[in-house]
């Protein structure tokens, strides 16, 4: 019976555009403001106010008043010293430097009479200085130089190239030795005397100064050249025995 109803002319069929049962919603993403704490409370809900425990200030190390151990003198009050004046003798201080205000005998009104009163204009006859030579402070032609027409630095003017003969390096030149080889100046003569016949070396001694004592040194011709000395020699001596009586030649009676 269940599938002879009539359930009209709609059929499940794909539609014909886009409609929003065929998306997602991002479902609960989205969450009202929270009613508690301080920080992004409800604009709408009224806002209870917000305690917080704060840090423990550490112990200031300077004291509000002296200790027992300031002592304050006893004439000391609330209002300064107390006692009688007290006065001590000090140095006599130098003279001050003399005041050099003129007085009034310096002025001279009667000398004021041109500046005061109009007088005629008054003319003096001066000497002739236009013949005084003074000293001009004007340079002269050979204070100024002209440039030279020589050499790479001239104004105005094209120079030629220069040249100038430098010292020869001995880093990265020609005669740079790399393999640091000695020369012949490095080597030293050989004496010839060592590898061939040596010949006699002679040396001039000082001559020997004469004895100055009063000694009696045989002289040259206490020597006999002819006698000839007779060289020592050696004979052949007798066996001698321990076991040998002695010859007994002479008897004593």
């Amino acid at each position: 019976m269940g599938s002879d109803v009539w359930v009209g002319p709609w059929r499940p069929h794909r539609p014909r555009g886009p409609i929003a049962a065929l998306y997602g919603g991002p479902g609960p993403k989205y969450k009202l403001p929270t009613n508690t704490g301080y920080f992004l409370h409800d604009p709408s809900r009224p806002r209870a106010p917000a305690f917080t425990f704060g840090v423990r200030l550490s112990t200031p190390q300077t004291s509000c008043g002296p200790g027992p151990s300031h002592l304050v003198p006893a004439r000391m009050t609330v209002r300064g010293p107390n006692g009688t004046p007290a006065y001590s003798i000090y140095g006599r201080p130098r003279h001050a430097a003399p005041c050099l205000t003129p007085g009034p005998g310096r002025y001279f009104p009667e000398r004021a009479e041109n500046a005061t009163y109009p007088s005629a204009p008054r003319h003096t006859i001066a000497s002739r200085n236009w013949g005084i030579h003074t000293e001009h402070q004007t340079p002269g032609p050979g204070t100024y130089t002209v440039p030279s027409l020589l050499g790479p630095r001239v104004i105005g003017k094209v120079s030629a190239p220069t040249y100038s003969i430098g010292g020869r390096s001995a880093v990265g030149s020609f005669i740079e030795d790399l393999s640091k080889t000695p020369g012949p100046s490095a080597y030293h003569v050989v004496n010839p005397g060592i590898y061939k016949s040596r010949a006699p070396q002679f040396t001039m001694l000082a001559r020997t100064s004469l004895p100055q004592d009063n000694t009696l040194n045989p002289g040259p011709a206490a020597y006999n050249v002819d006698q000839h000395r007779k060289p020592r020699g050696w004979s052949f001596g007798t066996r001698h025995s321990d076991y040998l009586a002695r010859i007994v030649t002479d008897v004593d009676d």
